[in-house]
């Protein structure tokens, strides 16, 4: 496996003092940063895992991270596209509200992306070849971004 981008930000030490609780900077700030350092756009990504612990955690993170508009992302959910053989499959090991929650589940969606890559997941999507990764801290205050790939030069 490649990393081929990152990103983090931080955004505030209190949830009272960040710009809004429906968007989050710091997921804005570290996905941009992770797409500019990879040299990508959001149409190369094969495979998104959106840290959530929360359930409006995956709406706000498709929306955040720019794969949909705000306010976009349930309809997105519900026409099925982040489902295994949607047009962006995520969480598919059920991230973290129906696979585990241990309290470090970052390195679970990792996991989950590596595995996506290498062919290896339980509930495998076809044609992996760029997976996106977001993981949050700090009451959504923080966020950390990664692309992984298969291959060693994406292009």
């Amino acid at each position: 496996m490649y990393l081929q981008g990152s990103g983090e930000s931080a955004e505030s030490p209190l949830i009272s003092q960040m710009d809004g609780v429906s968007s989050f900077r710091s997921f804005r700030l570290s996905s941009q940063e992770a797409f500019r350092t990879a040299g990508i756009q959001h149409d190369d990504i094969d495979h998104l895992m959106v840290y959530d612990a929360f359930a409006h955690l995956p709406l706000y993170g498709l929306e955040d991270l720019g794969f949909v508009g705000h306010g976009e992302s349930a309809d997105f959910m519900r026409d099925g596209h982040t489902r295994p053989g949607g047009r962006l499959p995520m969480n598919t090991n059920g991230g973290g509200l129906s696979y585990t929650h241990t309290g470090m589940y970052g390195m679970f969606a990792i996991l989950e992306s590596v595995r996506q890559l290498r062919g290896e997941a339980a509930a495998q999507v076809d044609g992996v070849r760029v997976g996106f990764v977001q993981g949050v801290g700090l009451f959504f205050a923080a966020a950390g971004a990664l692309v992984l790939s298969s291959e060693r030069e994406l292009g």
